[in-house]
């Protein structure tokens, strides 16, 4: 959703759009938070002082590489021991299944250029909320709704996918996925390049699932991740405590990050 901006946004003055740009408020806190990375830079002399204020939201690479280098400096992160990395794995075993397949069928409802969004969502959310109430399975009702409504060449064959690997998927369709129990029309509308999906999984396959010894680093690179997103949130925090910041809602801490 996009607002219309009465004001410029600004971090210590440095302005973060136009003043007739028209920005998401997560795109707005996106380059807020940038921007105090790169003047945290400049304060640290890791970056010159001259260096040009991003255009459209888009930095220099010299701040680029600055910026990894503050954050290489501030955060100091304890590698995942042994024991985490093992109850990660025990909650998350599905994560790492090889093989795993679903067997779905969908209704898309594509997104074309000069398409009302917001008519096209409302026309999704009641094709979602009519399937999830219908319980007359015998007709097959989501074979016919999706011939009828789907813009996608499936609904021929009543929106039916067959069996898909998340490597077949687009990755933000396959997110929605995979990974999960659930077996019927998915709750929620699932988001893609393509457009918005009703989905209905028909069948599931697990796969195998590999002991932890054989998953053991992309386990540990995962809590690192983790780690490390948390500790940035933390950082940023700080900053924009000591920032003069307008225009735009961030976090904001008084004290010193603790690691």
């Amino acid at each position: 959703m996009q607002e219309n901006l009465s004001a410029v946004a600004t971090v210590n003055g440095v302005a973060l759009h136009g003043g007739s740009d028209m920005l998401s408020a997560e795109d707005l806190r996106q380059r807020a938070c940038i921007e105090l990375l790169r003047q945290s830079a400049i304060e640290a002399g890791l970056l010159a002082a001259d260096d040009p204020l991003p255009t459209d939201g888009a930095i220099s690479v010299a701040a680029s590489e600055a910026i990894d280098a503050l954050l290489e400096r501030a955060l100091q992160l304890p590698e995942p021991t042994g024991d985490a990395c093992r109850r990660y794995h025990a909650a998350h075993r599905n994560r790492y299944a090889v093989g795993e397949r679903v067997r779905a069928r969908h209704v898309l409802f594509a997104v074309t250029p000069g398409v009302d969004i917001g008519a096209l969502r409302k026309r999704a959310e009641a094709c979602l909320l009519d399937l999830r109430c219908d319980d007359a399975a015998a007709d097959d009702r989501f074979a016919r709704v999706a011939r009828d409504l789907s813009n996608c060449p499936s609904g021929g064959a009543g929106g039916d996918l067959g069996w898909l690997r998340a490597d077949e998927c687009a990755p933000e369709f396959a997110k929605e996925l995979f990974g999960r129990p659930d077996i019927g029309v998915l709750p929620q509308l699932v988001h893609s390049r393509f457009g918005l999906h009703v989905v209905e999984i028909m069948e599931r396959d697990a796969g195998a699932v590999p002991a932890f010894e054989a998953v053991r680093e992309a386990v540990a690179q995962a809590l690192r991740q983790q780690t490390f997103a948390t500790a940035l949130r933390q950082y940023v925090s700080v900053l924009a405590g000591r920032a003069a910041i307008a225009g735009v809602a961030l976090d904001a801490a008084a004290t010193p990050l603790v690691q």
